[in-house]
């Protein structure tokens, strides 16, 4: 809009506006779409200078990148190579000072054990079979040895760690007080052990599914590459729109389409599960009858806290699977392909205003005004005011009024009006004026009346310079009146004047 001025549209409208003979045929004439409608169309193109193109890297930029990168992840290799030999060595050298330790504390007299052991550092001979113990698995695990291997040998050691609570199988009344202490250590102990070894399994089983999903893809990747590329794409893009919603979701609440006109928390987000801890925490004080804050009193009234404590709500779940799988696609696409760039992590602030909708580029099209069916709906208020809202009448109407107010009936002096009807004005110009205004008038004036419409040599300057011209007369002071004159004698002596 602030490439339009006043100046503009009125060029506009005398470029290309004009007249239709029909007014109703041509609006059905556009309507329909037809060729003629088209070939009627015109269009202004403002100007528009296109925005740099960045044009896609060719195939040898892709090459030279991929190189690069193939020979940044081979000193990556042999430096993790060189860490890990490294490794093994110390964890090796390690293992055998352990063993030696142990084979001289088997020669050492019971009674020097202890001066000895002050000397290595260590507290007992166990200390020191732990130590060797998690060495050993260390070294396994950095010599890349099968994690079904490490897994059997960690149940193989937690079993035999079973033997450390005898008490936890003999009943309570069996028990002395001391061994009935010792008995919940031991129960407690175990239960740690056994929390850890679930752990341990859940995360192997874990490694094992991942492993797994990256052999399968490696399948797919080798059968068909241009497919898996493609595949992969559109799978990162709909992970990745996914977990930007349930973000949004998160920050906006239920306004997710942008119109929310303030800060918005989680609370308008409510799933089935919060619904109903809500619906328990506020009706709990209506159950209670009269108004009186007696919550508490009753023990049902605690079975409340249970059932809002539990937390039936999968969202979050389903977040972390949803952003691990991200994690996982995005890490497989720059694996394969040189020229893929994840998206950027938006911040809180731009989470919160990625609900409204994107705005596309502008192209040469954004900065063309299309003349169509305007172009003769602009001058048709001439003849029908009543499209833009003024009661008044049109121009053939407003002649034929004219011919009515005459003081007699003479036919004669009214062909006389008809046969010199003369048009001035800028709107004059347009194409099919004088035959529209003179099919109006036919339409009013009984048939064979003689009609004529002419058109000023310059309508748009000839009212200046006859008014020019009058004013140029030296009589022009005495043939005047001012505003003054008005005021002081009236309107009835503007009209004999």
């Amino acid at each position: 809009m602030a490439r339009f001025t006043w100046e503009k549209i009125e060029d506009l409208k005398m470029e290309h506006c004009y007249i239709a003979p029909d007014y109703a045929l041509e609006a059905r004439l556009f309507q329909k779409g037809s060729k003629e409608a088209e070939d009627k169309t015109r269009c202004w193109q403002l100007p528009w200078v296109p925005p740099p193109i960045e044009e896609p890297p060719s195939e040898e930029e892709i090459a030279r990148k991929a190189a690069i990168k193939e020979r940044q992840g081979q000193r990556l290799r042999e430096m993790a190579e060189a860490k890990r030999s490294s490794r093994i060595n110390e964890l090796e050298n390690q293992l055998h000072g352990l063993e030696f330790l142990l084979q001289q504390l088997a020669q050492v007299e019971e009674e020097e054990i202890s001066s000895f052991l002050s000397k290595t550092g260590y507290v007992s001979k166990q200390e020191i079979e732990s130590t060797l113990t998690k060495v050993s698995q260390s070294l396994r695990k950095a010599k890349g040895e099968s994690k079904v291997e490490q897994t059997e040998n960690e149940e193989k050691a937690d079993s035999s760690t079973s033997d450390k609570y005898p008490l936890i199988n003999v009943p309570d009344n069996m028990l002395t007080p001391e061994q009935l202490k010792e008995k919940k250590r031991q129960i407690f102990l175990k239960t740690t052990t056994e929390g850890r070894q679930r752990a341990k399994q859940k995360r192997f089983e874990e490694e094992l599914e991942r492993e797994k999903k990256t052999r399968e893809d490696e399948e797919r990747r080798l059968e068909n590459p241009e497919l898996y590329l493609e595949q992969m794409r559109t799978k990162y893009k709909e992970l990745y729109e996914k977990v930007e919603q349930r973000k949004r979701l998160k920050i906006n609440g239920g306004n997710a389409n942008g119109n929310s006109s303030g800060g918005v928390g989680r609370g308008e987000r409510l799933n089935a599960a919060q619904r109903e801890r809500m619906r328990l925490l506020t009706t709990a004080a209506f159950d209670r009858g009269k108004g009186e804050d007696n919550f508490g009193a009753k023990d049902e009234d605690w079975q409340l806290y249970k059932l809002m404590s539990k937390d039936n709500d999968d969202d979050d779940d389903g977040a972390d699977e949803d952003e691990a799988e991200l994690a996982r696609v995005c890490s497989r696409l720059q694996a394969i392909d040189p020229t893929f760039v994840p998206k950027p992590e938006p911040t809180p602030s731009q989470a919160a205003t990625t609900d409204v909708p994107r705005v596309r580029p502008l192209t040469k099209e954004d900065f063309q005004v299309v003349l169509g069916v305007e172009r003769f709906r602009c001058p048709e208020i001439l003849f029908h005011p009543n499209l833009v809202g003024i009661d008044q009448a049109g121009l053939d109407e407003m002649t034929g009024a004219s011919i009515r107010r005459l003081a007699s009936k003479n036919e004669a002096l009214e062909d006389r009006l008809t046969s010199s009807i003369f048009m001035t004005g800028g709107c004059s110009l347009f194409p099919g004026i004088n035959e529209r205004l003179e099919a109006g008038i036919r339409m009013l004036r009984p048939c064979g009346s003689p009609i004529k419409v002419a058109r000023a040599l310059d309508p748009v300057l000839d009212a200046w310079r006859g008014a020019s011209a009058y004013a140029a007369n030296l009589q022009f002071q005495q043939q005047t009146f001012s505003r003054v004159d008005y005021y002081e004698k009236g309107e009835d002596w503007l009209r004999r004047y």
